[in-house]
């Protein structure tokens, strides 16, 4: 089936975007901020962590779909597909506490930056070779 590792991590990212969008809504209730931030800087902070999300994942979702139906092996695109939930992960725990986690925070931009970096590399040598 193509495709088949990538869609198994787009559909528990998908239920993780989900799980952070039902949390901002309930930060939503709590605060009486139907729109915006309004200053808070809960709200403001819950808004970061899911557009975060959103700024990120689709991208490496994209990448990991080409390194697969280009011929990057299962094994290896567990292993991405895993590391982009573990790297999600820390850094959605780490910048959704107030005060900041730094090392889920960091942890998970770090982990984030280097699979955008080796999937970006990967697709390369997967389209030129």
């Amino acid at each position: 089936m193509p495709l088949a590792v990538t869609t198994l991590y787009a559909g528990l990212l998908g239920l993780f975007y989900l799980g952070l969008s039902a949390w901002v809504v309930m930060q939503r209730g709590r605060r009486k901020v139907m729109s915006g931030d309004k200053g808070d800087p809960i709200m403001a902070n819950a808004m970061r962590v899911h557009a975060n999300f959103n700024e990120y994942v689709p991208m490496l979702l994209i990448l990991m779909g080409l390194a697969e139906v280009n011929g990057l092996g299962a094994t290896w695109m567990h292993v991405i597909g895993i590391t982009l939930l573990i790297a999600r992960g820390l850094h959605g725990f780490g910048m959704g506490r107030l005060p900041h986690w730094p090392p889920g925070r960091g942890g998970g931009a770090a982990l984030s930056f280097a699979l955008l970096l080796a999937l970006s590399i990967i697709d390369l040598v997967l389209v030129l070779a």
